[in-house]
């Protein structure tokens, strides 16, 4: 099946990514341009890398403050990242 239709990878071809290391979205893009053009295929590609996967994720997650979640949840959102398009 197709993840990313604009540069025709796979979902075979994300795997085979992140079975090589790549831990991220971003990751994923500089390896094989997914998500890179209209980006409808990027939360897609977040769900198959799914959490923990990474050991990298799993050292930046022991690094994050205790009450960072709580934080979130209780009305603050992170900042936008730029060249990201903001939810509507």
């Amino acid at each position: 099946m197709y993840v990313c239709s604009c540069f025709g990878v796979t979902e075979q071809q994300v795997k085979k990514h992140a079975e090589a290391g790549a831990c991220t979205p971003r990751q994923i893009a500089s390896a094989c341009k997914a998500g890179t053009d209209c980006g409808g295929c990027v939360r897609t590609i977040q769900a198959m890398l799914g959490r923990g996967a990474c050991p990298r994720r799993e050292l930046l997650d022991q690094k994050q403050p205790a009450g960072a979640v709580e934080r979130l949840d209780a009305g603050t959102a992170p900042a936008p990242v730029a060249g990201f398009p903001e939810a509507a």
